[in-house]
């Protein structure tokens, strides 16, 4: 869809005016709407095959968290002029879609900047808190079987063959054979309806503020899943995007800042701390086998697609460096 259409829809369903410009997505039509005096919003004309039941269990999440936790830095769901939650529009191309509109959140994206400890230690709290305010969330549709979500790990071992031959296959067969080994235990874990992609994508910071983390955005991935999932999502991405092994410890050098942080206001059981690593081991799986497949059927959008997923192979590769025993460790020794 091009900006001039996605113009006249807002002024359509939302009666404002400005100017639109394209995000870059992997499936929807994501426009910045700058209405000048009015501000800024994004403006999300979904994939024709979205369920509109997830599209709602969005919607809803999000305005449970303005309810339940309004200081927490989310963007704001907008109704359009008839009232409607998810108004749909017939397009030029003459397919019904789902439209929303949300707050656009200043800052940079924390994946094109740096950060510090204490930084990282703020992006723990913020999820711990997270966590708390969507612990009493429920929607029909936050079941949802989604395939980013870690726990379906296992239901993607079909796609090996996209992965590149070599090293890189060897390194993700063997995640999913560790990740089938600790499955069981997984299976018992804590769950409840989480964010799912704490990325560096979706955390928009500001040096300048005290706050540092100043917008969590998309919550596309959000899905009830198991409260372990939700943190390894967050410290795999603050693994390091280059490795220096001579002056290294582990990956979860960074990692543990915003672990830190987290365990100030929320706590985590030993058997979650000892899943945890296995856990960001088997995103950055999920990550190899999702982009490396999307990639070949989608080639015009390759770029995007794998801008992940090249720092990913270099941590697979640790991982398959060291013991099970090791893995398990690295969040419940004491630090020196």
């Amino acid at each position: 869809m091009g900006a001039a259409e996605a113009e006249e829809i807002a002024k359509l369903l939302y009666g404002l005016r400005g100017s639109a410009t394209r995000f870059e997505t992997e499936k929807d039509d994501t426009f910045l709407f700058d209405c000048a005096g009015r501000g800024k919003f994004v403006l999300k004309i979904a994939h024709p095959s979205e369920r509109v039941e997830e599209l709602d269990f969005q919607v809803a999440l999000l305005r449970h968290l303005e309810q339940r936790a309004p200081d927490l830095p989310i963007p704001r769901a907008h109704r359009g002029v008839d009232g409607a939650d998810l108004p749909i529009v017939t397009t030029s191309a003459g397919e019904r879609r789902v439209v929303r509109l949300i707050t656009f959140l200043c800052g940079a994206p924390l994946d094109r900047t740096t950060s510090t400890a204490p930084q990282r230690e703020r992006i723990g709290e913020v999820l711990a808190k997270l966590r708390h305010s969507m612990a009493d969330f429920s929607h029909p549709a936050d079941d949802r079987k989604l395939a980013w979500d870690v726990t379906h790990l296992l239901d993607l071992s079909d796609l090996l063959g996209f992965i590149p031959e070599g090293g890189k296959r060897a390194w993700t067969a063997r995640a999913l054979e560790r990740f089938a080994e600790i499955k069981p235990r997984l299976d018992l874990c804590r769950r409840q309806v989480l964010h799912n992609d704490f990325n560096t994508s979706n955390l928009v910071v500001d040096h300048a503020s005290p706050q540092f983390l100043t917008g969590v955005i998309d919550f596309g991935d959000a899905v009830r899943t198991a409260i372990a999932v939700d943190v390894s999502t967050a410290l795999m991405n603050q693994m390091p995007k280059t490795i220096d092994h001579a002056n290294r410890r582990d990956l979860f050098d960074e990692p543990r800042d915003v672990l830190r942080g987290y365990l100030r206001y929320a706590e985590l059981t030993d058997e979650e701390l000892r899943l945890i690593p296995f856990l960001a081991m088997g995103r950055l799986a999920v990550r190899a086998l999702l982009t490396c497949w999307r990639a070949e059927i989608f080639p015009e959008n390759r770029r995007y697609i794998l801008r992940h997923t090249e720092a990913g192979w270099a941590h697979l590769e640790w991982f398959n460096s060291v013991s099970t025993a090791q893995i398990s460790d690295l969040l419940t020794r004491e630090e020196p």
